[in-house]
């Protein structure tokens, strides 16, 4: 393998460097977002344990309610 294919004829400074920026701000905000998922989570569980038991059952029976319960009691 030959390094003018990473070279791009003088453009692969600007490509390797764009494609590692491009990385670098999705992973950045990859991160970001399941930091604010699971902190969303935790209010939701912290609210969800203040209400009567008769709203948490409905509360329960919803797919969504039920998926963050199961992997908050996971954890």
């Amino acid at each position: 393998m030959s390094f003018e294919i990473f070279l791009m004829d003088g453009y692969g400074v600007y490509v390797w460097s764009s494609f590692g920026f491009t990385f670098l701000v999705c992973l950045f905000l990859y991160i970001r977002t399941k930091k604010t998922l699971k902190k969303l989570e935790k209010d939701f569980i912290k609210e969800a344990q203040n209400l009567p038991e008769e709203q948490f059952e409905d509360i329960r029976k919803q797919k969504i309610a039920k998926e963050i319960l199961i992997s908050h009691s996971r954890s």
